[in-house]
């Protein structure tokens, strides 16, 4: 049975009431347009973004507001990992407020930086050697401080975008790009990448293979 009645503003309206439940936590935290789309869109087939935080996508007036990004493909995972997301945004949110400098690698690297930011929101870092202390989850504690919205989130959260496919049987798979801190990309075969590191002349550290980041 078709859903009755408008689909997609029941979701967005559940992400919105829950970013304003983490700014009344959290004031720092600022006022942000939340936008649901595709994950699965732009990134390396089978990679999903869940989650982005960018600053100063849209204009109110004289002001500039952020965007909140959730990937709808990522809505499956219940309205815990769904308030995960949300808040692992926040942590990006209150280092731009702060001017702190939490990622490296064009947004990919979580530091250190990030994972006190984390900390501080409520959410558990684990360290992942593609993409430092990005991946997170929800302690107990903090499902507890958010038990109404996370219950919110369930009820409004009623479906989830299917992933895209790019490829097929026969396709080349393509060997992903290395980046560096600075931004400079280069591609290399495995084999070579794997003897040993290849250093950027500019910013001097190593170049890693550009992966997804699929686990805010």
């Amino acid at each position: 049975m078709q859903p009755d009645g408008p689909v997609s503003a029941p979701m967005v309206s559940a992400l919105e009431q829950g970013w304003a439940a983490i700014r009344a936590r959290h004031p720092e935290v600022p006022t942000a347009v939340v936008v649901l789309g595709a994950g699965s869109i732009g990134v390396p087939a089978g990679g999903l973004r869940l989650g982005h935080f960018a600053a100063m996508r849209w204009h109110h007036d004289t002001q500039q507001l952020p965007e909140v990004f959730v990937g709808g493909e990522g809505l499956d995972r219940g309205p815990g990992d769904v308030l995960a997301t949300l808040l692992h945004e926040a942590a990006h949110a209150l280092a731009d407020v702060r001017g702190i400098k939490d990622t490296s690698r064009q947004g990919r690297w979580h530091n250190a930086r990030f994972k006190q930011l984390a900390t501080e929101v409520g959410i558990e870092t684990t360290e992942d050697p593609r993409i430092g202390w990005s991946p997170t989850s929800l302690p107990e504690a903090t499902r507890a401080d958010y038990a109404d919205t996370i219950t919110a989130l369930g009820a409004a959260l009623r479906m989830h975008r299917t992933a895209e496919v790019t490829g097929g049987q026969g396709s080349k798979t393509k060997t992903p790009p290395c980046v560096c801190d600075c931004g400079r990309r280069i591609r290399v075969a495995p084999t070579v990448l794997a003897a040993g590191p290849i250093t950027c002349g500019v910013c001097g550290t190593d170049f890693t293979p550009d992966e997804p980041e699929d686990q805010p």
